[in-house]
């Protein structure tokens, strides 16, 4: 038993290294590296979303909401860029704080349950997003694409920026959860409200700024997937909420808070990858894809429950 908590934060490595093996027996292209490259590109947006869901789950929260903020910044991006130019980046990142904003205030302040307020501001994200849209693509032109999100689309020192983009995002975030107050403070929260309350930490402003962060990540992936796709949609993210809570958990951070972190969010993350390419080796549709990431899920948090605080999702 002693061995195996040893070994607990270490498992999503084992496995990412013995599931890329395993594709890789299947098929040995995919153990090349230009291909595991494309896989790390490919899933970038998906890890800056998970980065920003892992710091709600670390407070034992859950954000439902993200999927439609990445949307809604995607879409405010469109339409701003042609006009505005580059301001339309920070515009779209701040429309998501302010959606996460919403939900923090919601779930701190009104004592709502997370997955409730998520779940309220995620449909007024997604019905703005529809109603400003006209409910179709907003199309951003080619040429101001290259413009202003060359950052995104174009690649350095060999790798696609969105790697580099997603590495930068990754290590502010590690940062921020390691080696400042707030980070301490976020575990303090996740651990134990009560306990966190009466060592006068302010429990309401910690959710307050971790919601908001999570949805300047959302919206920032949001961004990042208009930038691939040359368009702002409605539905641009809709693929993305479960493999994102799956990639958290998979990765080891605990749904009752406290526990885990982003560093093994970039694990499963990678696994996430791994298991969508190598469903799609084997000939596995999309929609099957996501009966796959909730079986994962359920078997994630199921692993993770043989050491994590006692308690529950608030």
């Amino acid at each position: 038993m002693i061995r195996l908590r040893f070994l607990a934060p270490y498992l999503p490595w084992i496995a990412l290294i013995l599931a890329i093996l395993v594709v890789g027996a299947f098929d040995a292209r995919f153990l090349d590296p230009m291909t595991l490259i494309g896989l790390m590109a490919d899933n970038a947006t998906l890890f800056v979303m998970a980065l920003g869901m892992t710091f709600v789950i670390y407070v034992g929260s859950v954000d439902l909401s993200m999927q439609s903020v990445a949307a809604i910044a995607s879409i405010v991006l469109a339409l701003l860029l042609p006009g505005h130019g580059l301001i339309a980046i920070p515009a779209a990142i701040l429309i998501g704080g302010v959606f996460g904003l919403l939900s923090g205030f919601v779930h701190g302040k009104l004592r709502i349950p997370s997955f409730v307020a998520t779940l309220a501001a995620g449909g007024i994200a997604a019905t703005t997003a529809l109603w400003i849209s006209g409910q179709r693509a907003i199309g951003i032109p080619g040429e101001i694409r290259g413009d202003a999100l060359s950052w995104i689309i174009g690649s350095t020192l060999g790798l696609p920026n969105e790697i580099w983009v997603s590495l930068v995002i990754f290590v502010l975030a590690f940062v921020l959860e390691q080696a400042t107050p707030f980070g301490k403070r976020m575990k303090a929260v996740g651990c134990s409200e009560p306990a966190a309350t009466v060592s006068g930490i302010r429990v309401v402003r910690i959710k307050l700024a971790v919601f908001a962060l999570a949805g300047a990540f959302a919206a920032m992936s949001g961004v990042m997937l208009a930038a691939r796709l040359s368009s702002g949609t409605p539905t641009i993210a809709n693929e993305f909420l479960l493999p994102a809570i799956a990639a958290v958990v998979l990765g080891g951070t605990s749904l009752t808070g406290g526990n885990g972190g982003v560093l093994r969010t970039l694990a499963g993350t990678m696994l996430i990858a791994v298991f969508r390419t190598g469903m799609t080796f084997v000939g596995v549709n999309a929609l099957a894809q996501q009966i796959v990431f909730g079986t994962i899920l359920i078997l994630a948090v199921c692993l993770n429950s043989g050491h994590a605080p006692k308690g529950v999702m608030k």
